[in-house]
């Protein structure tokens, strides 16, 4: 995700390495804060994979920075990952979420359907947090008031979610 993140911010701009992370830090950094002990090395691998150029340009201070912009690889790898994100990137919410920050940059109005039909289609699973015997436990059933609580917020967000999901494709494939 961190690599995804890197390319989606990239690809709308140049940035140095603070203001890059400032922006991550800004889309998840409250639920998964990004170090530079994990920040930079992305960057040096994207940068040596090609998919990043770095270039040294002036500095608020003495010191310049390290200006880093997408290639036209990176805008192919970035494109790539938003047509076919793993499973996970459309299972887990938070992931999914850094997916649909950059789907806009992704130029295919189907390819972009597709992926929000991917998670519509998991959305539309019946699931839960808790099992009862192999059956998802809904909200009224949970004898647990701050379970109850779990499964009515993620009731509630995941019905919204869906109606927002079928507006968006119907307004993609329209």
């Amino acid at each position: 995700m961190l690599e995804l993140t890197i390319l989606g911010f990239l690809d709308e701009e140049p940035l140095h390495g603070y203001e890059l992370k400032e922006r991550i830090k800004g889309l998840s950094g409250h639920v998964r804060p990004v170090s530079d002990g994990a920040l930079y090395p992305a960057i040096a691998r994207l940068v040596k994979a090609g998919r990043l150029e770095q270039r040294t340009g002036p500095g608020t201070g003495a010191a310049p920075r390290r200006i880093l912009s997408l290639t036209e690889a990176g805008r192919a790898e970035l494109h790539e990952r938003l047509r076919h994100p793993k499973d996970v990137d459309i299972t887990d919410g938070q992931r999914f979420f850094t997916v649909l920050a950059f789907l806009g940059r992704l130029p295919d109005r189907a390819e972009q359907a597709a992926v929000l039909r991917r998670r519509q289609a998991f959305l539309n699973t019946p699931a839960s947090f808790f099992y009862r015997d192999g059956e998802p436990v809904r909200a009224e059933e949970s004898p647990d008031l701050f379970r109850r609580g779990m499964l009515r917020i993620a009731r509630a967000t995941g019905t919204e979610e869906k109606r927002w999901l079928a507006e968006a494709i119907a307004e993609l494939e329209g």
